[in-house]
């Protein structure tokens, strides 16, 4: 089948879901209701969770994610900040604070007034956008920040722009540019282009950004997907790299890395944190010295993290 609403298997358990988790049925209700057997009936719920068909929140503050997240916004003198509870028992850098990335980008989408969302890339960026409800926001225009070709030529797999496009049916501003280009020259001639142009002046426009932050160790973002080489990698080590944001290298005082790749980067500078919101959304051990980098730095000036990176950063 070639998508959801063709699927009658897929249908049956987004009706069983729904009278699951918003109708508050029973299996034996909804296996009642569907004119399946309870066993059947509980396969549909399960279905429809796997399927990603139900999307969960809990609206309920916990007072311990709220003490950090206060502590966290007036240690760094940061703007937005939303703390997740942490699963002890899970390495996940994406759970939980996609879940408050998108309800925090849907809160922006909500705006009657025109705004411009400037929009990064990266697993926690893309695992939130995905959590986003289908929306009408022909009023907002949604930018990228990154190129969206790959090394290869084809599409950056964790460039979301067009998926939040498709999502939310607001206009969207791809950065049709290499991530990293070949020499500072070309990257120079590139953002010389007519075409190119008005997204940079867009980008730094930007009303709210959302950008994820990628950490320098052996599995670096940038060098697993392709974008770097590993000479580089272990050159912007060298050089005291311990994050990055939209392919941008900096290190642990927050500042940019001179050279190497730096100055091949596709990207549009970060928008001004001065003037508009500027958020990260970054979890987990390997990346806690890039968001500590870029929290002081005020490379951003917003964070949505969990408790367990709450906790270090601000014990570091």
């Amino acid at each position: 089948m070639s998508s959801r609403s063709e699927n009658p298997r897929l249908d049956d358990a987004a009706r069983a879901g729904w009278l699951y988790y918003v109708a508050g049925n029973t299996q034996d209700q909804i296996a009642t209701k569907l004119g399946v057997s309870r066993q059947t009936a509980q396969r549909l719920v399960s279905l429809a969770m796997s399927e990603g068909l139900i999307k969960v929140r809990v609206d309920h503050p916990i007072a311990n994610c709220l003490d950090l997240a206060a502590r966290l916004r007036s240690r760094f003198a940061l703007d937005l900040v939303e703390v997740t509870p942490s699963d002890p028992d899970s390495s996940s850098t994406t759970i939980g604070i996609a879940q408050a990335a998108a309800a925090e980008i849907e809160k922006w989408l909500r705006s009657p007034e025109p705004i411009v969302m400037a929009i990064g890339t990266g697993r926690t960026l893309k695992a939130a956008i995905e959590q986003l409800p289908p929306m009408e926001c022909p009023q907002h225009k949604v930018v990228s920040l990154t190129g969206n070709i790959s090394p290869d030529g084809s599409a950056a797999f964790y460039n979301v722009i067009f998926t939040m496009a498709d999502t939310i049916k607001a206009r969207s501003f791809p950065m049709p540019l290499p991530a990293i280009a070949s020499s500072s020259d070309e990257r120079r001639m590139l953002h010389g282009q007519p075409l190119i142009q008005p997204t940079l002046a867009l980008a730094a426009q930007a009303d709210v950004t959302f950008v994820g932050v990628g950490d320098m160790g052996p599995q670096a973002p940038l060098y697993e997907d392709g974008f770097i080489t590993e000479t580089e990698l272990k050159a912007l080590q060298k050089a005291g790299a311990v994050g990055e944001i939209v392919g941008w290298a900096f290190d642990r005082d927050g500042k940019l890395i001179d050279g190497i790749t730096n100055d091949r980067v596709a990207s549009a500078p970060l928008p001004s944190r001065e003037r508009s919101l500027v958020v990260a959304l970054a979890m987990g051990e390997r990346k806690l010295p890039g968001i500590l980098a870029a929290v002081t730095r005020r490379l951003v000036n917003g964070l949505i993290t969990d408790e367990r990176t709450a906790a270090a950063l601000l014990a570091a």
